[in-house]
């Protein structure tokens, strides 16, 4: 009898209902130290409670795909990506000062609000961000580890997170770098591919596989899939964040512009401008007090410039990259097709 077709809604919900009841068992555990702890322990609830569900997704197919059947232990160890992405999510709003995630305040914006008569309560409550990140990502360790798996599957993947950690802090540490440099197209996606590329599709997938004993060739293909995936999913956040509705998007449409990030769809356009053009965009870009004029201006130009069907065009061939491999993985056809749907979820959104 073959599998049930892939419900990403079905899924989703149970990844929920796992992650709902760890992070609320937790968060009780650090409020009961002190009553104080209750907006710390809200905030990391809060964070956990909004996401799409792909790393768990990826990490569920690195499984599946190697052969091996539905788990609710697999299902738990899945969850864990998403308290790393939580964790980076938390830290990432930091280094950008970014006021809205999902369309609410970010966790050090909301934490001012535990520290009413604090002096510089925004400096404390972005200290206290730092460490609710720091903690989601030691429960990532922990639901991943206590997740139901035998020894011998998990001692096969813990290698794995290492190199997770690595490289996502090294796409942090790289955008941070390179922040406010001229602008350069193959910065840009190598920060984008450590930053989030290997995160959000590699690693997942891998320690899926990992966890499953997949031979070296499967694996081998997973990077071949995950890599140019986790990049279009990265270069459609870029068009995302100018060009989006912020009621789907959930996020200020100015941020990269104002902090000057290194993405590629600034990069492109500078590539493309002519001296003029990079004279009015250098007197536009980093200013933190730009304003929807010169939001709009910025558009102007990157549309005259055909910049954002650039990245478009790159969105596609990764896709195109990334579904080609799918073909030659060699996995039972239930599993391909579930990749191949997420490859499409991932770079075709509107948030």
């Amino acid at each position: 009898m073959a599998p049930d077709p892939w419900e990403p809604a079905a899924f989703k919900a149970r990844v929920d209902a796992v992650l709902r009841r760890f992070v609320a068992e937790e968060a009780d555990r650090l409020a009961a130290i002190d009553p104080a702890l209750g907006p710390v322990a809200d905030r990391m609830e809060a964070v956990v409670a909004q996401g799409k569900r792909l790393r768990a997704a990826f990490c569920y197919w690195g499984w599946r795909a190697a052969g091996q059947p539905d788990s609710d232990a697999l299902l738990r160890a899945a969850a864990s990506m998403e308290l790393v992405h939580a964790a980076a999510v938390v830290h990432d709003d930091l280094i950008d000062d970014s006021p809205l995630r999902h369309g609410r305040p970010t966790a050090h914006v909301a934490l001012r609000a535990a520290l009413p008569h604090r002096h510089r309560a925004a400096h404390a409550a972005r200290s206290l961000a730092m460490l609710v990140g720091d903690l989601l990502m030691s429960l990532a360790g922990q639901l991943f580890t206590t997740s139901g798996l035998p020894a011998a599957y998990l001692g096969r993947a813990r290698p794995l997170w290492a190199v997770l950690a690595r490289e996502l802090i090294a796409g942090e540490c790289l955008e941070i770098l390179h922040t406010g440099d001229a602008p350069d197209t193959s910065t840009s996606l190598k920060v984008i591919r450590y930053k989030t590329a290997k995160y959000t599709v590699e690693h997942p997938l891998l320690i899926g596989g990992a966890l499953a004993g997949a031979g070296e060739r499967l694996r081998e293909g997973y990077s071949a899939y995950g890599l140019p995936l986790g990049e279009a999913f990265q270069l459609r956040d870029d068009l995302l964040g100018l060009f989006g509705d912020p009621e789907h998007t959930g996020k200020a449409n100015a941020d990269d512009l104002r902090g000057r990030r290194p993405t590629a769809l600034l990069a492109e356009t500078w590539r493309l401008a002519g001296d003029d053009e990079r004279e009015r965009l250098g007197a536009l870009l980093g200013r933190r007090d730009l304003d929807e004029d010169g939001v709009r201006a910025v558009r102007a130009t990157m549309c005259r410039l055909k910049a954002p069907d650039r990245i478009e065009d790159m969105i596609t061939a990764r896709v195109e990259e990334a579904v080609a491999v799918v073909h030659g993985l060699g996995v039972p056809a239930y599993a391909a097709a579930a990749l191949n749907a997420l490859a499409h979820s991932a770079a075709i959104r509107l948030s």
